[in-house]
């Protein structure tokens, strides 16, 4: 049983393992293969792939993420074999701080190796029609002088530096802009759409937007404001996931956050 660096040779092999529940997962480990500050890694015994994770890098932070173990294969302790191998080579990398979102399989195991909860995240679904809604004047496509204040907005929301993954996606963004000011951002094309707002309003305005044509949401249930729109307007509730760290906290605002990125990356 080795650890290795999973490549683009590998991905059809990874389409079998993914839950089936789960949405496919090439596409996710297509991202990480060619982004250098993702890390995917698999385990391999008697040539084939029995596990897989990968680990994503902002500068001081790391998520883990994709941590499958082939159904055939559980039991063995692999799952906390791949834990500990990425938390190793985010020591390596200088990352103090580790996070992750857990499923009910996952979460024994994130606890025997250190990490605690720290917050948790709703999963809704739509149940009715989305009711019509005028957009806001103040929402406008983005543009290049509002980059940095976007990045300040959005590191002071999650706690961390993404300015690498953001600048993939800000010619497809919205923001919403009061007076020169950004207070808040809607990226449709970064995996399920993240929403980020300073303020409760912009998070509504740009919510209006996204879940026009969206009927699945999820983001943390600290923010009561956004979902009890969601829920005024015709979603239900379906599940709950914790979010979970180990290494020093950082310091997010949940309540800002109106939609999550994924479940890769919070």
């Amino acid at each position: 049983m080795t650890f290795e660096e999973i490549t683009s040779n590998d991905l059809e092999e990874l389409r079998t393992l993914g839950p089936d529940d789960w949405n496919d997962i090439v596409p996710d480990f297509e991202f990480y293969i060619r982004s250098p500050y993702c890390h995917p890694i698999k385990v391999v015994e008697a040539k084939r792939i029995i596990g897989i994770g990968s680990l994503i890098i902002f500068e001081h932070t790391a998520w883990l993420a994709h941590i499958i173990v082939d159904t055939s294969s559980r039991g063995r302790g692999i799952g906390a074999m791949i834990v500990n191998e990425l938390i190793q080579i985010s020591t390596v990398k200088g990352i103090k701080s580790c996070l992750l979102i857990a499923t009910e399989l996952g979460k024994p195991i994130y606890l025997r190796a250190g990490f605690r909860i720290v917050g948790e995240y709703t999963f809704l679904k739509r149940d009715k029609g989305w009711p019509y809604f005028k957009i806001s004047e103040d929402v406008i496509p983005f543009e290049e002088k509002y980059r940095h204040a976007l990045y300040k907005l959005d590191q002071r929301i999650s706690g961390e530096n993404r300015e690498n993954i953001l600048k993939e996606q800000l010619r497809e963004c919205l923001i919403y802009v009061k007076e020169e000011k950004v207070e808040g951002y809607y990226m449709p094309n970064l995996k399920e759409g993240m929403i980020f707002a300073n303020t409760v309003h912009a998070g509504i305005e740009l919510m209006k937007i996204k879940y026009e044509t969206i009927d699945k949401a999820v983001l943390p249930s600290a923010n009561f404001q956004a979902l009890a729109f969601l829920k005024q307007n015709g979603f239900i509730e379906t599940a709950t996931a914790p979010r979970m760290a180990v290494g020093p906290d950082i310091n997010w605002e949940p309540t800002k956050m109106y939609s999550r990125i994924a479940g890769s990356l919070g």
